[in-house]
């Protein structure tokens, strides 16, 4: 091996390892129906040293809401959301001003965000097979990206936690009767007998994300992400001989240089075990994130985005990001309201009825210092909007002095029903849409700092298209989604090589 390949690999094993646990340096300084007032929340609002009166984890409650959760037995939801404000976080300050250190790089255009999953997670989901198979997938994607972008690359899941979903209608029509929507199974089950909602599922929503989110730091630490051992994550359902091919070349490239590494004694094997895969959800369910907001001491180091006299802000627990909808970003709406108040990084949901000067004002309610890389904005335009849009946006933001993370979702602008029903999304139109975002951030001299896709590791058919050429026709070979169709996981690595291409074409776009 000589230099130039030497350091080549010397880089890419830094871009991998950016967010590795134990690596990061300190991070720079940069009216709802009534409940829930548990005793903890009760003694929030009295104003701990130095906390600006204006905000606590109840105020939302003042506020307009959408997407409202009407609860029948009020005792019982008041009954659990007590029972949550009790029991530990299920993340830590320390992880989450670790991510938000990584995404103020991907707003500077150093690194790159993946973000993926489920579109609605459910309990039965948590169990090893199908999380090894999520986690597995995004480990696979980001070399792909790295290699790529030459960027470190963040990886975020929809994952532990992402069980809510909005809805555009309280209720459906179900063989011929009117039952309540399956909301996601936070609130109630997809069977119509179980639609009713049910306050005991804050509680197992709670409980099967803890026990997710703690296989993942399990699989994590003994070795999962284990960069020695890369060619451990078999392309399960991936039969396609040109994608495997593609994949085995650079993960062969990285053993053999791993092994001429060892030869001469420059192993760094300590360092190559373990990444951070953080977690995330749509913050949804307000009651259910103010009873896991706790007010806890800051990471050495951070300057919190709220001064305070105590050394502490309040941090979401509940996930390491969370994101407000494109049904729930009203400016005078309790979603916003409860947002903007935490110290997590937060993504906003940017679609086409965005207004410029909205976009703007909600910049300015939920991160008034303008911190840099506090917010993600999510732009899902759709295919043929986002030629139109994204440029705007991106003046407007630029132009009011924020600097954000670009995050593109090219899913949920691109779904579409077919003849009979089913809701699908076509690949091109996905790639299309991502396509079009990299080339607008580009001309605008902004940078895609990411992307946002619904996927999942199980060879599904609920997306059209891709190499293996699905139509509509085989949609019910293996749809199994409840809510929205995801990337399986050939079209989402697939997904990933296209625009590593985009990268490597372009010099780093």
């Amino acid at each position: 091996m000589n230099n130039e390949s030497y350091g080549r690999l010397e880089n890419y094993l830094a871009q991998y390892m950016t967010a590795t646990s134990g690596r990061q340096e300190s991070p720079q300084n940069t009216a709802n129906n009534q409940p829930i007032q548990t005793t903890s929340a009760m003694q929030e609002t009295q104003v701990p040293n130095g906390q600006s009166e204006d905000w606590s984890p109840t105020s939302w409650r003042s506020k307009p809401i959408k997407q409202i959760v009407t609860y029948e037995d009020q005792a019982a939801a008041n009954a659990a959301c007590k029972k949550l404000s009790a029991l530990p976080p299920i993340v830590t300050p320390t992880e989450i001003v670790r991510l938000k250190s990584s995404l103020r790089d991907a707003a500077l255009g150093k690194a790159f965000l993946l973000q993926g999953g489920d579109c609605a997670e459910l309990f039965s989901y948590c169990a090893d097979e199908p999380i090894d198979a999520k986690m597995k997938l995004l480990l696979q994607m980001s070399l792909v990206l790295i290699w790529g972008s030459n960027k470190p690359v963040i990886r975020i899941g929809r994952i532990a936690g992402q069980y809510a979903k909005p809805r555009s209608s309280p209720t459906e029509i179900l063989d011929g009767k009117e039952v309540p929507s399956f909301r996601g199974d936070i609130l109630n089950g997809y069977d119509p007998e179980h639609r009713r909602v049910d306050p005991e599922r804050l509680v197992s929503a709670y409980f099967h994300s803890a026990t997710t989110s703690n296989y993942i730091r399990a699989q994590l630490s003994s070795g999962f992400a284990d960069l020695h051992n890369p060619i451990d994550w078999e392309l399960g359902h991936v039969r396609d001989q040109e994608l495997q091919t593609k994949y085995q070349t650079i993960v062969q490239s990285i053993s053999d240089s791993l092994r001429f590494m060892k030869t001469i004694g420059a192993d760094t094997a300590g360092q190559l075990q373990t990444v951070d895969l953080f977690t995330s959800h749509e913050g949804l369910v307000l009651e259910y994130e103010q009873s896991l907001t706790r007010r806890l001491k800051n990471p050495s180091g951070h300057k919190p985005t709220r001064a305070s006299s105590d050394g502490k802000a309040w941090y979401n627990t509940s996930a390491h990001f969370i994101w407000i909808g494109d049904r729930t970003r009203q400016i005078d709406g309790g979603h916003v309201e409860y947002f903007r108040g935490i110290e997590n990084p937060i993504g906003i949901k940017v679609g086409p009825s965005m207004k410029n000067d909205e976009l703007v004002e909600l910049l300015d309610i939920v991160n008034p210092s303008k911190e840099i890389g506090k917010i993600t904005l999510i732009t899902r335009y759709g295919a043929d909007k986002v030629e139109a849009m994204l440029g705007a946006h991106i003046e407007a933001v630029k132009a009011s002095g924020h600097i954000v993370v670009w995050q593109c979702d090219p899913m949920h602008g691109n779904t579409r029903s077919t003849p009979t029903g089913i809701k699908t999304r076509s690949f091109n139109s996905i790639f299309s849409e991502l396509s079009s975002a990299l080339k607008i951030h580009k001309q605008h001299n902004s940078y895609l700092g990411g992307m946002h896709l619904e996927l999942t590791g199980d060879a599904v058919t609920e997306c059209t298209g891709g190499s293996e050429g699905l139509v509509d026709e085989d949609l019910s070979l293996n749809y199994t989604t409840y809510c929205d169709p995801r990337l399986n996981e050939k079209q989402a690595l697939e997904l990933a090589f296209l625009v590593a291409g985009h990268y490597r074409a372009d010099g780093g776009l």
